[in-house]
């Protein structure tokens, strides 16, 4: 048999609930909770900074928020292992939802979520430029016909 090592438990406690989340089944998610269970939401579900306590609040959230969010893929970050302590999985999570992309931290207590971190990090269709994509900084010098930055901002 085959030893279940921390991440691959945390993602297949993250795909159960994922999909109670995607298909709408409240009950189900919200039984993916300890009852003693916190979620802090960082503006992805509730456009707001709100933590839930417990799975009455968990449930009322989701009943106001799911059909606008729609959630999906659910998973242990890139490049991060969870880590397994007393008992309990701790997992650096991402996620999506219908506008947003976002990431989090989630603690399982046996099978169940017993804290949940949900922040946005980025609106969909207004990520972030990174990378090559990211504008170049000051430019030093002088030329004949050089644009000033506010005649550059203008042209973009």
């Amino acid at each position: 048999m085959l030893e279940r090592t921390p991440t691959t438990k945390a993602q297949a406690l993250l795909d159960k609930f994922g999909k109670a989340l995607e298909t709408g089944d409240i009950d189900s998610a919200v039984n993916c909770f300890q009852a003693d269970c916190y979620w802090r939401d960082l503006v992805t579900y509730t456009w707001n900074l709100k933590t839930m306590e417990g799975q009455d609040q968990v449930r009322d959230m989701l009943q106001a928020t799911l059909a606008n969010t729609k959630p999906t893929a659910w998973a242990v970050a890139k490049g991060e292992e969870a880590t397994e302590d007393s008992g309990v999985i701790t997992a650096w999570i991402t996620f999506e939802a219908s506008v947003a992309r976002g990431f989090g931290l989630v603690r399982f207590k046996g099978d169940l979520i017993w804290t949940l971190l949900t922040t946005m990090a980025e609106l969909k269709g207004h990520e972030e430029k990174a990378g090559f994509s990211r504008p170049l900084g000051a430019k030093h010098g002088h030329g004949k016909d050089r644009k000033t930055w506010r005649e550059e901002r203008d042209d973009e």
